[in-house]
């Protein structure tokens, strides 16, 4: 009999080595090496074992930081279907002496070499076409590739293969959005371009600790607006949406389809009635009561994994063992020597006299474990229901992709443009959102694949619960990640 299927498990390092060296531990007290106070953490795992509310507050941060750790009674939240945090499992993340680790923290390292490269422009870019041979070079990196080798066409790109139709950005982060009577376009503020942090000890250490760091303003461009056009662009995306609240794109994503009139799953009630429409049920309160609830309830799914079971370190956690080790400050020997000897550490190295992961935000990681992602979980799950409220194989007519300054949209011409479908840029979207946060550097992609299975699992358990809420005779349809369909 296999094991069960409830039951949660990690990866056992907060065993294999001494000191917690190998689990999150952001914001508790910290030595001046980076490795935490073995006291303070097991007063978290004291806290996190008992559940009770004054154990949680006897956890001491460190004395030279201030930013609190996110609320790690999260993952505790009851909901009235049952459907608790407690329901759905992950795997169990990789190991950093595995070769897995190593090909997620190498292509974290890529992208930030590559922040500012414009998604058009990688199919000649010298630093894309050197992160392709590195990435295809590693024995067990685990993202998209053709004839078995990463391409510029899939490098950073979603699981999917639609993630690979089309352009880098989805449709649903460029076209306008109709918001009642108000339409606005999608041009976003901006920061600038080659502006990394924590490339320094002393700052990656004070990050470490909970010091609080912020964008000045003069780093956050609100006047001079534009499109998604480079990973850095999507990286500051994914910092601000809705107060990192990742329900925001797929709220827009429901708006653009319905005022598009993109056809609804042949099974919704309403879609073939002669004399009823949708409102209440099945119409748009409906439709975006769905998409926010499943996104905070994905949320609540993925602060269990992350607080009770994997307690997985930040990448740039990693990457300051990486930096220790490398300069001799500490052995950390269980690392894997493929991302030691990796170009893109390397290459990290040239730019910054240091090994240590360039982050996108001034503050780094925000104060919660990185496995499971939030947003990516949340991506994953609003994702799902709208392919199952919509017909995901629907065209999506004129595709659009951004002009070389950023500032406008054009038509986009490729000669996949005809396979450009409205479940095909939901998945896309999903990735976009994912993915825009390991560019940050604050999630690796294992957290955004584990992420996305979560994410699906918990929306459809939501559809199958709900269905008999409701009068009407009625079914729905999607095709999960996996390219497998199933039908609610």
């Amino acid at each position: 009999m296999g094991p069960d299927p409830t039951e949660h498990v990690n990866n056992g390092e907060e065993n294999s080595y001494p000191g917690y060296v190998a689990c999150f531990s952001k914001g508790l007290p910290h030595d001046d090496t980076g490795e935490v106070d073995p006291e303070a953490y097991r007063r978290l795992l004291r806290a996190l074992n008992s559940a009770e509310p004054a154990d949680f507050e006897a956890v001491p941060l460190d004395p030279a930081g201030g930013r609190k750790l996110t609320n790690p009674q999260g993952g505790l939240a009851s909901n009235a279907d049952g459907i608790d945090s407690t329901s759905l499992v992950a795997p169990p993340a990789p190991r950093l002496d595995s070769p897995e680790n190593s090909g997620d923290v190498a292509e974290l390292y890529w992208m930030a070499l590559a922040r500012d490269v414009p998604f058009d422009e990688f199919d000649e870019d010298p630093t894309i076409a050197a992160a392709t041979v590195d990435l295809s070079g590693m024995s067990d990196f685990r993202g998209p590739k053709e004839g078995g080798a990463v391409t510029a066409r899939t490098l950073f790109r979603g699981d999917t293969p639609q993630d690979r139709v089309g352009p880098y950005i989805s449709q649903f982060l460029l076209r306008d959005v109709q918001f009642g009577t108000h339409r606005y376009d999608q041009r976003q503020d901006t920061v600038q371009a080659g502006r990394d942090y924590v490339t320094t000890f002393g700052t990656w250490l004070a990050v470490q600790r909970g010091v609080p760091r912020g964008l000045a303003p003069e780093d956050r461009n609100r006047a001079e607006t534009r499109y998604l056009r480079t990973p850095r662009d999507l990286a500051h995306y994914v910092h601000f949406d809705a107060d990192a609240s990742p329900f925001q794109p797929f709220l827009n994503a429901g708006l653009i389809l319905m005022h598009e009139r993109s056809p609804l799953d042949a099974n919704l009630p309403y879609h073939w009635s002669s004399n009823q429409d949708g409102f209440a049920t099945f119409g748009m309160p409906h439709l975006f009561d769905l998409v926010t609830s499943v996104a905070a309830r994905a949320l609540r799914a993925t602060w269990w994994q992350k607080w009770f079971v994997h307690r997985r370190l930040r990448p740039e956690a990693v990457g300051g063992r990486v930096h220790a080790h490398l300069t001799g400050l500490r052995r950390y020997d269980f690392i894997d020597r493929e991302l030691l000897e990796s170009e893109a550490v390397q290459r990290v190295f040239a730019r910054y006299q240091s090994h240590l992961l360039p982050q996108a935000y001034p503050e780094g990681a925000p104060t919660h474990p990185s496995y499971t992602a939030g947003h990516a979980t949340a991506a994953a799950a609003a994702a799902t229901v709208l392919k199952a409220w919509f017909d995901e194989t629907a065209p999506l007519a004129g595709p659009v992709q951004v002009d070389g300054t950023g500032t406008a949209l054009v038509p986009y011409e490729g000669a996949d443009a005809g396979r450009i479908t409205v479940g095909g840029e939901l998945n896309k979207l999903a990735a976009n959102i994912a993915i825009g946060r390991n560019i940050a550097g604050v999630h690796y992609r294992s957290d955004y694949s584990a992420s996305s299975r979560l994410g699906e699992a918990l929306a459809i358990e939501i559809l199958r619960r709900q269905k008999s809420w409701f009068n009407e005779d009625h079914s729905l349809t999607l095709t999960r990640f996996d390219g497998t369909s199933v039908t609610i």
